[in-house]
């Protein structure tokens, strides 16, 4: 078992992993102590001017990587669907990543117009990059919650297994809240289960509890810190005052790490 697998079969201590989206924010994040840092595609993709899940950021994924890659903490990417439907050129791009540095990747089943792929064509994936990167951490995420038909229950079952047999070492459900189809999933599967954490859902504590292995912040810290740049312009322009932020020799030293 890898290091960074690992961090995901620690009963009652799950992975609590943040997302950056840029250099300073992942070293920033790691010089905090978290034990990995994860990319999150929305926050690559709009930092690039580019629109999220639709496979037009590979170049900026691996390029973000090769730069976090070496810099001394576990690291892994969310590569939406993996930019491609051929499971070769997915390997492809897993390899790039291992050898870049990165410990593990997110692959997922949703599609752009809030679809499904068939669970066949993730299944294939995932099989692909184990074949290629036996070491890479692949967490294989299903969007049935998120596509509004499924929800945690029959569809969801029967995906996760799907990705589980074909290799996958994780499984993640973003949208998935409820606490009993938490502990229903935890109890059937056999890879650990990651979840989205979200305002309405449970805590941290909670989800500890209920036996997840790996919380994920996802965009929410890029839009976090989106929030906050728009908030502190209007404040200086209505004269109120400005909470504390990172000095400007502070943020020139994260560039050296």
């Amino acid at each position: 078992m890898t290091p960074f697998a690992a961090l995901h079969h620690r009963p009652g201590r799950p992975l609590l992993l943040p997302n950056a989206w840029d250099h300073a924010s992942a070293v920033a994040l790691a010089a905090e102590g978290y034990a990995a840092i994860g990319t999150t595609s929305l926050g690559v993709a709009a930092a690039a001017g580019l629109p999220d899940g639709v496979a037009v950021t590979r170049a900026e994924t691996v390029r973000l990587a090769r730069r976090l890659g070496r810099s001394g903490f576990l690291l892994s990417v969310d590569a939406e669907s993996g930019f491609s439907d051929d499971p070769e050129e997915v390997a492809s791009l897993a390899v790039e990543l291992a050898q870049a540095g990165v410990v593990g990747i997110n692959l997922e089943d949703g599609r752009a117009d809030g679809t499904l792929a068939p669970s066949a064509v993730l299944a294939a994936k995932i099989a692909a990059v184990k074949v290629a990167v036996p070491e890479l951490f692949v967490n294989a995420r299903t969007d049935t919650c998120w596509a509004g038909r499924h929800g945690p229950g029959p569809e969801t079952v029967r995906r996760l297994e799907a990705y589980q047999q074909a290799g996958a070492d994780g499984v993640f459900v973003p949208g998935l809240a409820d606490p009993a189809a938490i502990v229903a999933l935890v109890e059937r599967l056999a890879a650990p289960l990651n979840v989205l954490w979200t305002p309405a859902g449970p805590g941290f504590a909670e989800l500890a509890a209920l036996g997840v292995a790996r919380v994920s912040l996802g965009s929410l810290l890029y839009r976090s810190a989106l929030a906050a740049a728009v908030a502190t312009a209007a404040a200086v322009g209505a004269g109120d005052e400005v909470g504390p932020v990172p000095g400007y020799a502070e943020v020139q030293e994260l560039s050296r790490k």
